[in-house]
């Protein structure tokens, strides 16, 4: 065993153990510890990701304009999104006024630009969500392989989230959701990249000599601006300009990046890493706020630079003084306030609402469409669009979250952090919401939370392929290879994988309204009249 004295002749850095005492580790280790995933891959990882990823853009793109006309809430969305285009504000057409509307622009907008490139008409108020369905299942495939360090996972996060059927029926009609998660995960990606990037700048300085002890400047890296950090206030800032429920993952997100901030101080052996991750990180923070507030603004660019907007001029209509620019941000703040007021009252019955609870067992899908063919009955065909997780899938996501659990205390992984903070972020407020006030709520609610209850399914696959104890042999007493062990975790996940694409395959007539005889339409009704 080599000597103190040895190790500093060979370059150690000092770095905190999990106690927060100081001890000396090779370079080596500390990169492990400070920068969990280097490089951005191989052509061969680049290949296997846009293979996942053209799977997906094909599943979404092709026959995009079936079925006719608006389904749904896109008589909504899609018609908002047309009138934004023609006047930078929503109409309503039947009284000839400014429309009252309850969710912020940017979806609309992003709609629209579908709408302004291919018309308004089915495929173009419908692609601008098959692009960023398509562009959401990238994100994961590369946010999975940074984060389990190996291709094959990240492929398989990508490909489950292609083949599951609410994310491709989301990413086929113009609602906001889409958007919404889009914008989300991206967040999330980048705040990886941000965690990936500080944890680099202090392993660089600490081979550089830095002492991290010293008070001041002298013990930090050297100033960099951290661009990822804000491109993450950025990115949220447009998932709260799509629907406020981005706000909730403002809030996991923010403390998640501390959190790191702190862990990362912590392994380069500062002392007291908590105040000094708070102290140190307060700018930047305010920084970001201030970003994403500026985004959320600038979203509603259309109504406050036109005039035809609803209550846009709410204090010259009521007979008080309108100041230029504070006028109108104070009537957009009142617009806020009643809009508010709509989301905390609604508890409008609808046949497909659903609660928080049902949301991961699939106890109440949501017909978009429907159409039969004379009496229904027998061989008469008949065509639905059914918003329906892929049901392999998601019924694998409580006793993949029960595993997360187990395996992110037993392991003390950072990993099993963030995916649960992704969950808890777009699941638990529903959970307070309807036990609040009953508010109507609908399934596809869940999928922002989508990307992060996959990766909790990789992760486990993840743990089978790779497990930390062999496995007993039942014929021979011994125990079997570490070679042998990831063969039967990847056929394990192997199987998995192909089980759900099969499970997709059953139900892809379902998720894009292809017709079907009653009588085969009624089979794959499994949970009987909750999926009617």
């Amino acid at each position: 065993m080599a000597t103190h004295r040895e190790e500093q002749a060979a370059g150690t850095a000092a770095v905190a153990d999990s106690s927060g005492t100081l001890r000396h580790e090779a370079p080596e280790i500390v990169r492990r510890r400070l920068s969990p995933f280097e490089a951005s891959g191989s052509v061969y990882s680049w290949l296997a990701t846009m293979l996942v990823v053209a799977i997906a853009g094909v599943l979404r793109l092709v026959n995009l304009g079936s079925p006719p006309g608006k389904i749904f809430d896109e008589r909504y969305y899609a018609t908002e999104a047309h009138h934004l285009l023609q006047r930078g504000f929503e109409w309503d057409e039947k009284n000839n006024t400014a429309a009252y509307v309850v969710h912020p622009p940017l979806g609309k907008w992003m709609i629209g630009l579908g709408e302004l490139v291919f018309g308004y008409h089915e495929i173009g108020w419908r692609v601008s969500a098959a692009v960023v369905g398509t562009l959401s299942v990238l994100i994961l495939v590369r946010v999975a392989r940074r984060m389990f360090r190996s291709t094959v996972l990240g492929c398989a996060a990508g490909l489950l989230m292609a083949l599951d059927g609410m994310h491709l029926v989301m990413s086929r009609v113009a609602l906001l959701d889409i958007f919404l998660m889009f914008f989300i995960l991206a967040a999330f990606g980048t705040l990886l990249l941000d965690r990936d990037d500080r944890r680099r700048r202090w392993l660089r300085a600490l081979e550089a000599g830095l002492d991290p002890t010293a008070p001041g400047p002298a013990g930090r890296p050297p100033f960099a601006v951290p661009w990822w950090r804000l491109a993450t206030f950025v990115l949220l800032g447009c998932a709260c300009a799509v629907k406020w429920s981005g706000v909730w993952y403002v809030l996991v997100l923010t403390v998640l990046m501390l959190y790191w901030e702190i862990q990362a101080r912590r392994s380069a052996g500062v002392p007291r890493p908590w105040r000094a991750g708070l102290v140190g990180d307060i700018g930047w923070l305010a920084l970001g706020g201030a970003l994403l507030l500026v985004v959320y603004l600038a979203s509603w660019s259309g109504w406050l630079l036109t005039d035809g907007g609803y209550l846009r001029h709410w204090l010259r209509d009521t007979g008080h003084d309108e100041l230029p620019v504070v006028g109108a941000l104070q009537n957009l703040w009142h617009y806020h306030v009643e809009a508010l007021r709509f989301h905390t009252t609604l508890a409008k019955g609808h046949p497909y609402q659903s609660w928080p609870w049902q949301w991961l067992l699939l106890g109440r899908p949501v017909a978009f469409d429907w159409w039969c063919d004379g009496t229904c009955g027998g061989s008469t065909a008949v065509r639905e669009v059914l918003l329906l997780g892929t049901p392999v899938l998601w019924w694998s996501f409580i006793p993949a979250l029960a595993a997360l659990t187990w395996f992110g205390i037993a392991r003390r992984d950072w990993r099993a952090v963030p995916i649960w903070a992704g969950v808890l972020a777009g699941l638990l407020p529903w959970f307070y919401f309807a036990a609040a006030d009953q508010r109507t709520m609908f399934y596809f609610y869940a999928l922002p939370a989508e990307p992060f209850l996959v990766l909790a399914v990789v992760y486990v696959l993840g743990a089978i392929m790779a497990s930390a104890r062999p496995f007993p042999s039942t014929t021979t007493g011994s125990t079997l290879s570490d070679h042998d062990r990831r063969l039967i975790g990847a056929v394990v996940a192997g199987a998995y994988v192909l089980l759900v694409a099969a499970c997709f395959a059953y139900f892809y007539p379902l998720y894009v309204g292809k017709a079907l005889p009653y009588t085969e339409w009624a089979a794959r009704m499994w949970l009987g009249s909750r999926w009617i």
